[in-house]
């Protein structure tokens, strides 16, 4: 699987990378098949909710996933996106068994 990972308006540490990479790469034993991923972490200005937004966009075969969580550290939305990601695979795989 291939993994794209981009920071908009700045530079993201090797450690939040290195996090984001093993998070990422634990989706392979819920589903092979996995294409690629692009995450994008960008900032927000409205710091209410939190100002670390994280995207993940995954393609698989005959489709593609996506999850957008907004929190007060980067590791805290990826963990939520990936959360999400996990019950869409679930979804996708069931709906392939029909």
């Amino acid at each position: 699987m291939k993994i794209n990972i981009s920071s908009v308006h700045f530079t993201a540490d090797q450690k939040l990378l290195d996090f984001i990479n093993q998070k990422v790469n634990k989706l392979t034993h819920l589903y092979d098949d996995i294409i690629s991923c692009e995450v994008v972490l960008r900032l927000d200005v409205n710091d209410q909710l939190g100002n670390k937004i994280t995207e993940i966009k995954m393609v698989l075969p005959g489709g593609e996933l996506f999850a957008k969580r907004q929190c007060k550290t980067f590791e805290e939305a990826i963990d939520q996106s990936i959360d999400a990601l996990k019950r869409q695979i679930d979804k996708h795989k069931e709906k392939l068994k029909r």
